[in-house]
């Protein structure tokens, strides 16, 4: 049986150096510029060549923009309009990192934690700045629910600077966690399906009906790392 774990490993494709440091050029890198080129595509052909009977791409581009804005609106609020270009490029690329890795032979970066906790990260430090930005050190009451007790104010403090603290890694994993799950468990049907012969159209099948459930991750994953974000960015508008 193939090891499922290869499909992960970081490939160089290209050997640079500079200045002591290693900036190869990987199958990671490689999958990235792809994802950025297959967005620029989909969104230059709905932006640049709109048409009155739109053509499968524009529907897919407008659909997927007027699904970002309604998840800001329902979220945060008219307010956090003025972010939706920095939510919607965060979802594009999940959501196209994740679906283009279903590609075989190819590579799936969202399986790699440094990937997915750098835009964790970005997450939470941008909401962090937007919050002191608009409310000073008012922002400091998020941690402080309205009518707490005295005696559970401590506790309360605690609580909601842990879980605070923890969104960015919280959010990356579950996005790393549930694709890099779901990419193992099909590399070992797939070996299945190799190693049965005839016996293994019952793996074949259960590969294709899996391969659409993944799918479903896929962009379910995209989903909630992308409203996760907006929840947070509501916490820092509303203080919620």
């Amino acid at each position: 049986m193939l090891n499922p774990l290869d499909q992960f490993e970081i490939k160089k494709l290209f050997d640079i150096t500079i200045g002591g440091y290693d900036i190869s050029y990987t199958n990671s890198s490689f999958m990235m510029s792809a994802v950025l080129l297959f967005i620029f595509f989909v969104l230059g052909v709905m932006a640049l060549r709109p048409k009155a009977i739109p053509s499968r791409i524009q529907i897919i581009g407008e659909s997927l923009y007027e699904l970002i804005d309604s998840m800001i609106l329902g979220t945060a609020g008219k307010e956090a309009k003025r972010y939706m270009p920095f939510i919607f490029t965060l979802f594009m690329f999940i959501i196209s990192s994740n679906l283009l890795g279903m590609i075989p032979y190819s590579f799936t970066v969202t399986s790699h934690i440094i990937v997915t906790f750098i835009m964790a990260a970005v997450v939470f430090f941008s909401v962090t700045i937007i919050g002191f930005a608009r409310h000073g050190f008012g922002y400091l009451s998020l941690f402080l629910p309205q009518g707490t007790p005295i005696v559970m104010a401590p506790l309360m403090v605690f609580t909601e600077f842990f879980a605070y603290m923890v969104r960015p890694v919280s959010l990356s994993v579950r996005l790393a966690a549930n694709i890099t799950a779901g990419h193992i468990v099909m590399k070992v049907i797939a070996s299945f399906v190799i190693m049965s012969g005839i016996i293994g159209v019952l793996p074949f099948v259960l590969l294709i009906l899996f391969t659409g459930f993944e799918i479903f991750v896929a962009v379910l994953q995209a989903y909630i790392f992308t409203i996760l974000s907006c929840v947070y960015l509501t916490d820092a508008i509303k203080l919620h």
